[in-house]
């Protein structure tokens, strides 16, 4: 039953929680996977460990993860993990707080679970399909904000610095920068900011979870193409980048040039 995978989500992403809390600001090796790519000790344990937790009671699944060879096996499992061990792996070395363990469940490309956790706020968020979303057991919502002009919009700390929002940001009310993909989405899903906008290309593991959180918070999350994201693909990434808000903004931010 769904619920009961909520439940395991729920513990392994706690249990992956505390194992990174325990290497924040503490010793860590550091490697790279590519320009402007760091991977560490810690999303690496984590990693495996989440991939024991939820493959050991979800053996038919198929896991699609940022840090775990990719396999063309999942591309026949109707039910699949997407999984981020630590979304935020910069604000992370950084010492920064604003990185979390994200675990999302598609079926048949469309997410149907997510789960977040944020261990150093023990920030818990938690969704599923026609459930609700919630931080820490109580109920959240996306707000209700109409116009662009009044919009608090949360955006990468990489596009700001690289001034890709210079042409941008006329448009908006407030632009407040924050790190991790999957943790941005989380504030939107809240109601803490209005809207988050996407420049580059993401992954799907970067958004999955949050994906399902957005939904059940009465928000929406498309590519800036303007296409509905699904989940499980050959090549898991979004080209387009992405858009994520209130239905009413996010068809108003579609228009933006």
């Amino acid at each position: 039953m769904i619920s009961d995978l909520i439940k395991l989500a729920e513990a392994a992403a706690l249990a992956g929680g505390e194992l990174i809390r325990n290497y924040f600001r503490q010793a860590y090796t550091i490697g790279s996977k590519g320009p402007d790519n760091p991977v560490t000790s810690a999303d690496l344990e984590a990693d495996a460990l989440l991939k024991t937790i939820l493959l050991d009671a979800c053996p038919d699944y198929g896991w699609l993860s940022e840090e775990s060879a990719d396999s063309v096996a999942r591309l026949n499992k109707r039910r699949v993990w997407i999984v981020d061990p630590l979304d935020g792996t910069k604000e992370f070395i950084a010492g920064r707080a604003e990185f979390v363990v994200s675990i999302g469940l598609v079926e048949d490309g469309l997410p149907i679970l997510g789960v977040l956790f944020n261990p150093i706020t023990n920030e818990l968020f938690s969704a599923q399909t026609g459930r609700g979303a919630f931080l820490n057991g109580k109920r959240i919502h996306c707000t209700q904000t109409a116009n662009l002009a009044d919009a608090k919009l949360i955006v990468s700390r990489t596009e700001l610095a690289d001034n890709l929002w210079q042409k941008y940001r006329r448009h908006f009310g407030t632009l407040e920068p924050s790190g991790s993909v999957a943790y941005k989405l989380t504030k939107v899903a809240t109601g803490i900011a209005d809207l988050h906008i996407s420049l580059k290309p993401k992954n799907e593991w970067d958004i999955c979870a949050a994906h399902c959180l957005l939904n059940e918070a009465d928000a929406e999350l498309i590519g800036r193409d303007g296409l509905p994201v699904t989940y499980n693909r050959k090549k898991p990434i979004i080209h387009s980048g992405l858009i994520a808000g209130n239905r009413k903004l996010v068809e108003k931010a579609l228009n933006i040039d």
